[in-house]
């Protein structure tokens, strides 16, 4: 019989899988990020995902439930994840070639205003954010808040470094599509 847990670990393991052969096909970058704020957000998702998927005593009082375990929950869990990644795994499909996990330009760099782009800036973070909270419901403990939190505010911190960016690099271009799409959620 399938199981929540099941679900949730094969819509993670085929954005992993489209991830890592998508990233075959990008563009050479034209303006790399620091190799000292790559590593700062790389270890703290790191610490975020030991909190999400590590049951360690060390935690202490984030081991604890801040819900009991309910099927009806985990497969709620479980839909949250797969509608999340199937979301993040379309907007990387539009983005194309012009993405990049680091904060970065490409060469001949675009504004990708099509897909979820046309109504969301970051809506690759979008459907992480919306997978990760479905992975955290039916674990149920409060380390997995403490990690989604985590991962929220990196996610802001990355995008807001990424606008920056983009805003340098398109101007008024930019300046439009910031006003017409919301950060996460669709204006």
């Amino acid at each position: 019989m399938i199981d929540p847990g099941d679900v949730i670990g094969a819509a993670w393991l085929i954005f992993t899988l489209y991830w890592l052969v998508s990233a075959f096909a990008v563009r050479r970058k034209k303006a790399p990020e620091d190799a000292g704020s790559q590593l700062v957000r790389v270890v703290v998702l790191v610490i975020a995902f030991l909190l999400l998927y590590g049951n360690n005593p060390w935690f202490g009082v984030l081991n604890r439930r801040f819900m009991p375990y309910v099927d009806w929950v985990a497969w709620l869990g479980a839909a949250f994840t797969v509608v999340g990644v199937a979301f993040a795994i379309w907007a990387r499909y539009h983005i194309g070639q012009y993405w990049s996990g680091a904060v970065a330009l490409k060469v001949d760099h675009k504004l990708i205003r099509t897909g979820p782009y046309k109504r969301i800036r970051h809506p690759i973070y979008t459907g992480i954010l919306l997978a990760l909270t479905g992975t955290a419901l039916p674990i149920g403990r409060y380390r997995a808040l403490l990690a989604l939190a985590i991962w929220l505010a990196s996610f802001i911190w990355k995008a807001r470094r990424e606008e920056a960016l983009l805003a340098r690099e398109f101007g008024s271009a930019f300046d439009e599509h910031k006003r017409l799409t919301g950060f996460f959620l669709p204006r």
